[in-house]
């Protein structure tokens, strides 16, 4: 067992009593409505730009503690400001993030309620790194200290890495995990991640922040180009996107104000240090509505405590390991002794139809073909019509899941929007490209619709919604939407900062064909200057 220093939960929080292994119904109302304001303030904050969408999906959960807790330690407030070191220049780009998070308080308040579980811990391993006390400051920016949030750039959890990025440093990721959610995991990749990119720029945690938001190669360019034009090579001084020349000021920004919050007549919502979540090394793969049954906390408690887990069970090949309240150890190791491996998953059995492969298999029972074929010692994926399989599934039905990946997504296509909803399955051949013409909508909206990234892959018989505008002839519009697009012949003149992602998603249009209209190769890096041919669809917003 691995005790973590992270922070008691105040009294002020709803106290939940008894064993309880599936969501409420008033929890379930809680999570539909809670994050309805924060969809709106963190584009806001992040001034709405275009590249930014962080999606939070589901709404905060307060976790179950005990009567009996004494809560009496120091505010961390005053540990953090006794170490905060940045400069904090008076300049234009820097008021202007502090005005805003000083106009909204209760977006403040909220953001240190999310990270109140988890905030002792980062500050913790800064201390124990040599890190600026800043960067705990950072998931604030990044994701409002959600570690469900998701962005249109594929970046996922508090600290938001990209899967590239994230398995670079360590944090593993498939269909039943995902390592950039898990706050341990994701917390040690950034600290890492963000000691490589100092040390790429000789000791400069301003240029390391700038490339942590959008690369390192981009930042060296805008280096590169301004040694070259006899020009200071500060973050101040460089020609950076829109985003990342606001990112860095956010974080002073918040820095300056948590040093100084009676100067902007704010009251800083108190954290508290207190250990009261440990992790747990299960050994092996338990369904957590299992689990949460032996801990004596909701399912979603268990679930926002371990947003790494993607589906109803923890990863099979691992990590084995839980962060529970640390009042709940004894009764659940105890209650977790008592069960033998199969015991800790629910079992159906299958026979195998005509027909059938694994693959349908694991898709009906939402699990995995690996799991299938480990359980029942299948070699090759070779099965027989009349057999019979036994497969694990889920305890309890999937909706009280309400953290796992699927019931995500579920929460974002429920969303009501404007205009008629069109439920479409993907099949051989589709794109978002494709689907947008076909339907006169922006393919971007179509992603931000059913919660993934433009640049995520369509899956054979997946289900999108897909909004279109209504109007005074809807009918005549579904009728003619296989209709061509208008498409138009352009010269684009390359950009500082332009990437083949970035213009691609900027027209609308794939890498692939950017690269087929210009003979280039999306390896190889844009000039700026440099002009390339698109075909672009007028009749889409662009």
């Amino acid at each position: 067992m691995k005790n973590f220093l992270i922070p008691a939960l105040l009294p002020a929080l709803v106290i939940l009593s008894g064993c309880q292994s599936t969501i409420s119904s008033n929890e379930k109302t809680s999570i539909d409505n809670e994050y309805i304001a924060d969809s709106v303030d963190i584009n806001q904050a992040l001034l709405a730009d275009e590249s930014i969408d962080v999606i939070h999906p589901v709404a905060d959960v307060e976790f179950t503690l005990k009567e009996d807790v004494a809560i009496t330690h120091d505010n961390i407030w005053p540990r953090i400001q006794q170490q905060l070191s940045f400069a904090i220049p008076e300049n234009k780009r820097l008021i202007a993030q502090r005005n805003w998070y000083v106009r909204h308080p209760a977006y403040l308040k909220r953001v240190a309620k999310r990270a109140e579980p988890f905030l002792y811990y980062i500050v913790e391993e800064l201390e124990k790194n040599n890190m600026p006390i800043e960067m705990a400051l950072l998931p604030v920016v990044e994701s409002a200290f959600d570690p469900f949030a998701y962005s249109h750039g594929r970046a996922s959890g508090m600290w938001q890495f990209v899967p590239g990025t994230g398995k670079r440093f360590g944090m593993k990721q498939n269909w039943w995990y995902d390592g950039r959610r898990d706050v341990v995991a994701s917390t040690q990749g950034a600290i890492k991640y963000l000691q490589y990119l100092h040390g790429y720029f000789d000791g400069d945690w301003l240029l390391a922040l700038a490339a942590y938001n959008s690369g390192e190669g981009r930042v060296r360019r805008a280096v590169k180009n301004n040694k070259a034009k006899n020009k200071p090579t500060d973050f101040w001084s460089l020609d950076l996107p829109k985003e990342t020349r606001a990112y860095v000021p956010k974080l002073l920004a918040l820095a300056d104000i948590i040093k100084r919050p009676q100067d902007f007549n704010l009251t800083l919502y108190p954290i508290v240090n207190e250990a009261v979540l440990t992790q747990v090394d299960i050994k092996s793969q338990i369904d957590l509505a299992k689990a949460a049954e032996l801990s004596g906390l909701s399912l979603a408690e268990l679930q926002r405590l371990n947003p790494g887990f993607n589906r109803w069970a923890t990863d099979p090949d691992g990590p084995h390991q839980l962060l529970l309240p640390i009042h709940t150890v004894n009764k659940f190791e105890q209650g977790l002794g008592k069960l033998t491996k199969k015991e800790r998953l629910a079992w159906q059995r299958y026979r195998i139809k005509q027909g059938d492969n694994l693959g349908a298999i694991s898709k009906k029972f939402n699990t995995s073909i690996s799991l299938i074929e480990e359980v029942n010692n299948i070699k090759q994926g070779k099965i027989r019509a009349g057999k019979h399989l036994l497969i694990p599934v889920a305890a309890t039905s999937l909706d009280n899941y309400v953290f796992s990946q699927q019931q995500r997504i579920v929460k974002k296509q429920n969303k009501p929007q404007q205009g008629h909803k069109i439920i479409h399955t993907v099949v051989s051949g589709d794109n978002l490209w494709d689907l947008g013409r076909k339907y006169k909508v922006n393919s971007k909206s179509i992603a931000k619709w059913n919660g993934f990234a433009p640049r995520d892959t369509l899956k054979l018989g997946q289900k999108l919604v897909i909004w279109q505008k209504k109007t005074n002839n809807t009918a005549s519009l579904r009728s003619n939407n296989s209709q061509n697009a208008v498409m138009r012949n352009i010269t684009y003149k390359v950009r500082q900062g332009d990437s083949f992602a970035r213009i691609a998603d900027k027209f609308n249009v794939s890498i692939r064909d950017i690269e087929r209209w210009n003979n280039l190769n999306r390896n190889k890096y844009l000039q700026p200057g440099q002009r390339l041919k698109l075909s672009v669809d007028v009749t889409n917003n662009i």
